[in-house]
């Protein structure tokens, strides 16, 4: 089964009245923000044209690490955060809402 006929037919299934539990929900939501994040840190180390040693190195982390951090498969510290948003010479913005999420780096010289 491909991922639109999954949708679609949760989509069904919702018209019809079934409600996801909530742990479903919830972990829909954490992976929502992991790539969100994932997605946030790949598109600044791009505009920034760093490869993933690169921005290790600046980091003080291994590439495997930035690695896990890109692939949404390392969930972030509030050091690690920082230590990606000085290496990215960026301030990181999280924005969550209860069906949302929304993360951004904005480059220091236009913060």
């Amino acid at each position: 089964m491909n991922h639109t006929r999954w949708k679609l037919d949760r989509e069904r299934r919702a018209a019809q009245g079934y409600s996801e539990p909530a742990e479903a929900e919830a972990e829909r939501a954490e992976v929502r923000l992991a790539m969100a994040f994932a997605k946030a840190v790949y598109d600044r180390r791009k505009d920034l044209g760093l490869s993933q040693a690169e921005l290790a190195a600046r980091a003080g982390l291994t590439q495997a690490k930035i690695s896990r951090v890109e692939g949404a498969d390392a969930v972030p510290t509030l050091p690690l955060l920082r230590r990606l948003a000085h290496a990215l010479d960026a301030s990181l913005n999280i924005a969550l809402g209860t069906d949302h999420e929304e993360v951004t780096f904005v480059a220091r010289s236009a913060a």
